[in-house]
């Protein structure tokens, strides 16, 4: 897969999780990894730029004897953007299958 394609992906899978429940980074790049072909770190500029567009906000929780973690959570506008995405992916799955169809 494209690397373009691939980084719209991992954007949509965030969504979805997050839409879900809070996660922390290394969660978020677990779970992914194992749909999409992903290398460490991928998720990390992500999330970054996602933040940094207002669609996730962050928070910190004490971590069982270690360093406290960063969870990430939607905002208002995540949860939106969410839900417009989550139909256009729908939209665009059906109109390809269509297409494959012989």
């Amino acid at each position: 897969m494209k690397t373009q394609n691939r980084k719209g992906l991992i954007e949509l899978c965030t969504l979805a999780l997050l839409h879900k429940e809070d996660y922390y980074g290394y969660d978020l790049s677990i779970i992914i990894s194992k749909l999409i072909n992903i290398a460490d770190g991928t998720i990390y500029p992500v999330l970054r730029k996602m933040k940094n567009e207002g669609l996730l906000k962050t928070y910190l929780t004490e971590g069982k004897g270690g360093p406290p973690r960063k969870y990430y959570s939607l905002t208002e506008l995540g949860k939106d953007e969410y839900i417009k995405e989550k139909q256009s992916w729908k939209s665009l799955v059906n109109n390809i299958n269509e297409l494959m169809e012989d």
